[in-house]
This record gives C-alpha cells, sequence and structure tokens, in this order.
C-alpha cells in the first residue's frame, strides 16, 4: 500500500471525532434556545397564572402594586394543598428579575399535620426587595419557616405594606387575599425540567 492510502483513514477518523463531537455539543446548545413543545407549555401556563395573579392582588389591594413598583424582584406560585390528617400540597410558579427580566421557574413543596380533611387552592406571591435577597431564594431555595408569617403582608386598605428581612408575601385562596399569609412549613427550589 502506499503512504496516501494508508493516511486516508486516518483523515476520515479525524472527521468522524470532529462530526462527533458536534453532534454531541448541538443539542445542548438547541434545548436552551428552543425548548421542547411541552416545555414552553408549562412555561406559558405558569407565566399566564402569575400575570393573572399578580392582576388579582393589585386590585384587591393596591397597595402591594405600590411595593411591587419598588422591589427588585417578584415570584408567583400557584399551590394545591390537600389534608387527611397530614397534610401535604405541590405546586410550580416563576421568579422574574424585573431589572433584566430574567426568569428562573421554580417548584414548592409542604407537608404537615392538619386536623379535619379537605383540599386548598391558593397563590403566593413573593417581592423581593434587594438582588441579594432574591438571588438566594432561587440558588439556595428557601423554607418557610413559622417565622415566615411575620413576613406575610397583611392585605386590606389600611395596611401599611413594607418589605420584612428583604422580602413581602401575600396569598390569595378563592375567597380573596387573606389577611395573614400561612405559608409555614413550605419548601421552594429550580424547576430544573423547565429552565
Amino acid at each position: 500500500m502506499s503512504g496516501s492510502m494508508m493516511r486516508r483513514p486516518n483523515r476520515w477518523l479525524s472527521v468522524a471525532v470532529v462530526a462527533s463531537v458536534v453532534l454531541i455539543a448541538a443539542p445542548a446548545q438547541v434545548s436552551g434556545d428552543n425548548p421542547k413543545p411541552e416545555v414552553q407549555d408549562k412555561r406559558v401556563k405558569i407565566d399566564t397564572m402569575a400575570k393573572e395573579t399578580l392582576d388579582r392582588l393589585f386590585k384587591e389591594d393596591p397597595g402591594a402594586q405600590a411595593l411591587f413598583e419598588k422591589a427588585h424582584a417578584y415570584a408567583v406560585f400557584d399551590n394545591l394543598k390537600l389534608s387527611l390528617f397530614l397534610s401535604g400540597g405541590g405546586g410550580a410558579g416563576v421568579a422574574v428579575d424585573r431589572t433584566s427580566g430574567a426568569r428562573t421557574y421554580m417548584k414548592m413543596g409542604t407537608a404537615g399535620l392538619n386536623i379535619g380533611f379537605g383540599g386548598q387552592k391558593y397563590q403566593v406571591v413573593f417581592l423581593f426587595q434587594d438582588g441579594a435577597t432574591f438571588e438566594n431564594f432561587i440558588m439556595k431555595g428557601w423554607q418557610a419557616d413559622a417565622g415566615a408569617n411575620a413576613v406575610a403582608c397583611k392585605g386590606g386598605a389600611n395596611a401599611e405594606e413594607s418589605f420584612v428581612k428583604g422580602m413581602a408575601i401575600y396569598q390569595l385562596t378563592e375567597s380573596g387575599l387573606m389577611l395573614q399569609a400561612d405559608i409555614a412549613g413550605t419548601k421552594y427550589w429550580k424547576y430544573d425540567k423547565i429552565n
């Protein structure tokens, strides 16, 4: 065999290796730019819920809109809580940086003891005073302990609304804005499958 015949397999091998690297790397780039239809559908559903929830909150409590205008960021979650002596719930939402417009989709879950049985659907709105509080919420997740109720805004026309520990929290049920949000025992984290 001649020297040129011996080099051809090496050339083809190089082309195959380069093509493999391109094919392996390409899906990662495409998936971030063009999410699958089911991922896009989930995002649209969450974004629509968030907009409707904010509109409803601002209508029921104009003070919340004034505080929203001062906020660096916000997050809105749609939750379903079921109880039969033990309670548990889950939901999804979106956290939005008002400066950059960046959106982070998140999940939530809750568990505890409860007297009675039934189900409750509700939405929770978080307002974040600054970037550090918001980043901490997204990157580390957040667990609402019993002290979280102190951060929750008391709705109503006469309520003075402000940030506590960099946050303000509102809870809306089918009956309307709760006078005191009850989110103790709830955990929030990134929804990796649709981010």
